[in-house]
């Protein structure tokens, strides 16, 4: 089972933690940059993280316009196989683009639902659109993906890419990793990826 750990909670450190790379908008976004959330293992392990751009999504209608907001966040994730769990109870399966689409996805939907909706409708819509948002990031190969390439490290890297109501999701790979990344008010056309090289100057 994983938790996910609040980047305002001494999120450096966590991120600092990880045994693999982290991935970010490349140097020419010179925007604001902020850590997001850690998932961790019950162990303790690291397995995935986010690294946002732009503003940070907020769910506070009254306090802003979610249709203004501009924001990428970076999803990145650990390649693990498939593994036992750290209690021995169970076997956990590997991670692969797919989980990496999943995650952006939801990550969307969770910053992005209708502030029009009556709150104690908000959590039925969002395990809905949860759902369906596996789903989706389950059929990589299906019609609702298109395919869009751009640079990691430099290096031209196809993604499946998907745009909806509420915004963008792409998903792809880079060394060692799986990459997600989500956003809004941002066109995902032109940007590039890379190895994040200095955690310590993101806004936690």
């Amino acid at each position: 089972m994983e938790t996910k750990t609040g980047a305002k909670q001494g999120a450096v450190d966590g991120y600092l933690m990880a045994d693999f790379p982290w991935y970010g908008l490349d140097e020419a976004f010179t925007g604001r940059r902020w850590l997001g959330t850690l998932g961790v293992s019950s162990d303790g392990t690291v397995e995935h993280g986010s690294i946002g751009h732009g503003d940070e999504p907020s769910l506070k209608s009254e306090a802003t316009d979610p249709d203004g907001q501009r924001f990428a966040v970076v999803v990145t994730v650990a390649r693990r196989p498939g593994r036992r769990s750290a209690d021995g109870t169970g076997v956990l399966e590997a991670t692969s683009v797919s989980s990496a689409a999943w995650l952006a996805g939801s990550g969307l939907l969770s910053c992005t639902w209708p502030t029009h909706m009556e709150r104690a409708l908000r959590q039925d819509w969002l395990d809905q659109q949860t759902a369906a948002a596996w789903e989706v990031a389950d059929d990589l190969a299906g019609d609702q993906w298109s395919t869009l390439t751009l640079p990691v490290d430099g290096e031209p890297t196809p993604f499946h890419y998907r745009e909806s109501e509420y915004g963008w999701v792409m998903a792809g790979a880079a060394r060692g990793v799986h990459l997600g990344a989500y956003g809004r008010g941002m066109s995902a056309y032109g940007l590039g990826l890379s190895v994040v090289r200095d955690l310590t100057s993101y806004e936690a």
